[in-house]
């Protein structure tokens, strides 16, 4: 039976199904794979030591990745050579983005939005993206994310604005200084990790009104910096990611607020993107 191989890597992980049509005969899980934060070697490491062996025994027809990181020619090839010469079978290499606009909406155009670890939005016609705002990363940009709304949290407490009661809460909970705070975010290789590591805090403790209002300016500010930039009005808004999910009632409710509805949430892309995959096979 031929089979695809389709992949889905995030800032934390890539997740792995071996697929027919949208059935899933087989899946996995292993590190992250980014190509600006690991070499060709490494990310054929990670393919072949971290994928369960019978992974490379389906006779395959084609591999799809879709991957933060997977925006320009030169990554995009960088990635296509590793899997291809892991798997010797031909290889189609997407950004995260356009994963996460099929995942949400297959074949109908909308508003696809990111909210993980970093975030990220565009317009999708139901093939591909049409409008982008650049999300400029956790030090210019990604408003909304675990990584933005953990750099403004940790930035309060060690300037002592964040309540004595929420910080206390914090270090004990953490077990950590305000020192090695500072040497996990400044030395660390990823420092937008630890940010968004620490944001889960975050999510225990909305029923604290500083909390709750850091959280809720996060999505406030992602709205406006970057789907209302878009025609919001007359397309459906969907998100995607493990930090809409964990806070979808104060992100329905800046929504709400803002004069927007969100159509959907959910925290895997997966699912969509077999769907979207199948169709288009379907009509091959």
């Amino acid at each position: 039976m031929s089979m695809d191989i389709f992949a889905v890597s995030s800032s934390t992980h890539t997740e792995w199904v071996v697929a027919e049509g949208t059935k899933i005969i087989d899946q996995a899980t292993t590190e992250d794979i980014n190509p600006y934060f690991h070499t060709r070697r490494e990310i054929s490491h990670i393919i072949r030591l971290d994928l369960p062996p019978r992974f490379f025994k389906f006779k395959r027809n084609q591999v799809y990745f879709y991957g933060a990181g997977c925006s320009s020619p030169e990554k995009i090839k960088m990635v296509e050579a590793s899997l291809v010469a892991q798997f010797k079978t031909p290889c189609s290499i997407y950004s995260d983005l356009l994963g996460a606009a099929r995942g949400l909406l297959v074949d109908q155009p909308g508003i696809a939005c990111i909210l993980g670890t970093g975030s990220n939005s565009c317009v999708y016609d139901g093939q591909e993206i049409t409008e982008h705002v650049a999300p400029l990363g956790y030090i210019l940009g990604d408003e909304g994310s675990a990584s933005y709304m953990g750099k403004i949290f940790i930035a309060d407490m060690l300037k002592e604005i964040a309540p004595r009661r929420v910080c206390e809460y914090f270090y004990d909970n953490y077990n950590v200084t305000a020192e090695q705070l500072m040497d996990d975010i400044y030395i660390n290789r990823l420092p937008n990790s630890s940010l968004a590591s620490y944001s889960s805090f975050l999510a225990d403790h909305l029923d604290n009104d500083y909390v709750y209002e850091l959280v809720y300016k996060g999505f406030e500010l992602f709205f406006r910096r970057n789907v209302m930039r878009y025609d919001y009005k007359n397309l459906p808004l969907c998100f995607v990611g493990p930090t809409a999910v964990r806070y979808q009632q104060v992100l329905n409710e800046v929504a709400k607020n803002l004069g927007l509805e969100i159509a959907k949430i959910t925290e895997r892309s997966m699912p969509g993107i077999l769907e979207y995959h199948a169709l288009v096979q379907s009509k091959s």
